[in-house]
């Protein structure tokens, strides 16, 4: 047995390689970068680096916008993809063309989307032309603080149908007869979706929402392909922020704020992760 296990490392060995070479090394090296001045002597200034990114408006402003925005997708993602998939469970054999018709969104590539959402927000494109039914004035949708609507309505309509899909798996999972047994006490659906469905797929509901948050922390190529690197500052994301200091081969202040987001939603993260165990010690 011993040796089998041996055996094994010579079948890891190259992933293993590749992930030191392109994964670890430079995740340290990107430390040590972040902590340089960046002169050609690259000496160490230790977290001068971190207190200038700090104290940087633009940055400021990435972070404010970046978190924001996830706090604006996460949740109506969450929220929705439940919705959808509790409407999807009663219909049963018939929900499949649904399902579908949801996730395809998920599978198209994001230039398609974009294009969609071009022509639908134009100044001249079918939404103004509804606003302007209604006796309001247009509004430029892709050149002001308005690109968040569309935006977020792109983001939200993309990932939804994933996250529907991995509620659907859990639903089918809770046994029909306590929506029966809670039918003969006289529950109503709200009762019997509160009451045995939340509790049913709580651990679901968590990964749910945990892959919304950290799908919402990508939604910067959609605002650069409409806004380009320097859209309007109210959609001006973290992730502008360290392409444009890539750009400007400034990889100090480019690495200080990578290190900076990840611990940020780790922490985060954290607080989700002690939140549930505190949730699941109650229940």
């Amino acid at each position: 047995m011993f040796h089998r296990k041996k055996s094994l490392w010579l079948f890891l060995l190259p992933g293993l390689i590749g992930l030191m070479i392109f994964y670890v090394i430079p995740f340290f090296g990107g430390i040590y970068f972040s902590m340089t001045d960046g002169t050609i002597n690259n000496q160490l200034v230790g977290i001068v680096n971190y207190k200038e990114l700090w104290q940087n408006e633009v940055f400021q402003l990435g972070l404010k916008n970046t978190l924001e925005l996830s706090l604006l997708c996460a949740p109506t993602i969450f929220v929705l993809s439940f919705v959808l998939s509790a409407m999807l469970r009663s219909l049963k054999d018939k929900s499949l063309s649904f399902r579908n018709i949801l996730v395809l969104p998920y599978l198209m590539p994001t230039s398609a989307l974009l294009l969609i959402w071009l022509l639908l927000f134009d100044y001249g494109g079918v939404i103004n032309r509804i606003v302007s039914s209604m006796g309001l004035k247009r509004v430029l949708w892709l050149e002001s603080a308005a690109l968040r609507v569309p935006i977020v309505l792109m983001y939200v309509w993309k990932n939804v149908g994933f996250s529907v899909v991995i509620f659907s798996a859990a639903l089918q999972a809770i046994p029909e007869a306590y929506y029966e047994f809670a039918s003969l006490e006289g529950a109503n659906p709200l009762q019997k979706e509160l009451k045995i469905t939340l509790p049913q797929i709580l651990p679901t509901a968590f990964l749910v929402f945990v892959l919304a948050w950290v799908n919402a922390f990508k939604i910067f190529k959609e605002i650069y392909f409409i806004g380009g690197a320097y859209p309007h500052d109210a959609v001006y994301t973290l992730q502008h922020f360290m392409n444009n200091k890539f750009a400007a081969l400034d990889y100090q202040d480019v690495t200080a704020a990578a290190y900076s987001f990840a611990v940020i939603v780790l922490v985060l993260f954290g607080v989700l992760y002690m939140s549930r165990a505190v949730r699941t010690n109650d229940v």
